[in-house]
């Protein structure tokens, strides 16, 4: 496929492709939102739609999935999700397909946005737990279309070390290979479920400081729900961890791979930044949604590890 740059996915682009394949919302406004996403480039479309377009070719197979399988999910969720209603396809100088979706209403979930962050976190375990439940039967899985979420961590154990290596002047070294070697020996054993993949406040929608909405399921797949949880240490602390901890009924094994997932993802981002210049590093926690810099959530998963560590120590 031709490369588009994602700077160049503007309204403009999108008021072409729209009148040009479904002319009954021609005349409905494009208007860029307040974080248009990573993997996808999200405008609304009037009042009602939004128009989600893939950032790199890497991403168009979540299309087909989000079509195939959010109608299905939908209905059996306590929360909304998002509605696909058509799908676009290249043209207007855009190389991919993309889609248009019913708009949902509410702002990405900060902090201060939470009006109570227990009840918050609360919610978020029901919706997951309903998201366990549902039967995995044909579900998609972990592959190259959700970057291994789901997956076994082992895919990105060179990365993480490598990451670690680099760090050593950052970060205490020993305690994260101690994390990550607990994560890989934690294995996975059981049944299958659906994850949502990207679990972080950039995609957790609040009204009135209630969690209204979950959106982009491009990540989905069935498989080990650790990857889900990583908003413990890069969103919740304190009470609201535990709040929400208590509220899946997840072993220890997962919650050690999750610890896994958030310090890789931290790792790697802190790692990028730092070739740049650390400013980055915190841009980029707020594209995640993650209350935190790359560094302290690193710090938060160690600390989190060590707390365990030592509970297990003191009842032996």
């Amino acid at each position: 496929m031709e490369s588009v740059e994602k700077a160049a996915i503007t309204p403009e682009l999108v008021s072409r492709l729209v009148a040009a394949q479904f002319p009954r919302w021609a005349d409905l406004p494009v208007t860029a939102v307040e974080l248009d996403g990573w993997d996808n480039t999200t405008f609304r479309l009037g009042e009602d739609l939004a128009v989600r377009l893939p950032s790199a070719d890497w991403y168009v197979a979540q299309i087909d999935k989000e079509h195939r399988w959010l109608p299905i999910l939908k209905p059996q969720l306590p929360l909304p999700i998002p509605r696909p209603l058509a799908k676009g396809i290249p043209g207007s100088g855009f190389p991919r397909p993309w889609s248009v979706y019913r708009w949902l209403a509410g702002r990405h979930a900060t902090m201060d946005r939470v009006g109570d962050l227990n009840r918050f976190a609360t919610d978020l375990a029901d919706f997951l737990a309903a998201l366990y439940r549902i039967d995995p039967a044909g579900g998609p899985e972990p592959g190259e279309h959700n970057f291994l979420r789901g997956g076994p961590l082992t895919a990105y154990d060179t990365e993480t070390r490598e990451a670690i290596s680099t760090l050593k002047a950052e970060i205490d070294t020993d305690a994260a290979t101690e994390v990550w070697d607990a994560a890989l020996a934690a294995t996975w054993h059981g049944p299958a479920v659906w994850i949502h993949g990207d679990v972080t406040a950039a995609n957790l929608l609040v009204v009135e400081g209630r969690l209204s909405a979950v959106v982009d399921f491009g990540c989905s797949a069935v498989g080990d729900p650790a990857c889900d949880v990583t908003m413990a240490w890069t969103f919740f602390s304190g009470d609201s961890r535990e709040v929400f901890r208590n509220g899946l009924s997840l072993d220890e094994g997962t919650w050690a791979r999750g610890r896994g997932w958030a310090l890789w993802k931290a790792l790697i981002t802190l790692e990028q930044a730092l070739k740049l210049d650390e400013a980055r590093a915190d841009l980029a926690s707020l594209r995640f949604g993650w209350r935190l810099s790359p560094r302290h959530v690193i710090d938060e998963v160690l600390a989190d590890h060590s707390r365990v560590a030592g509970d297990y120590g003191s009842r032996s």
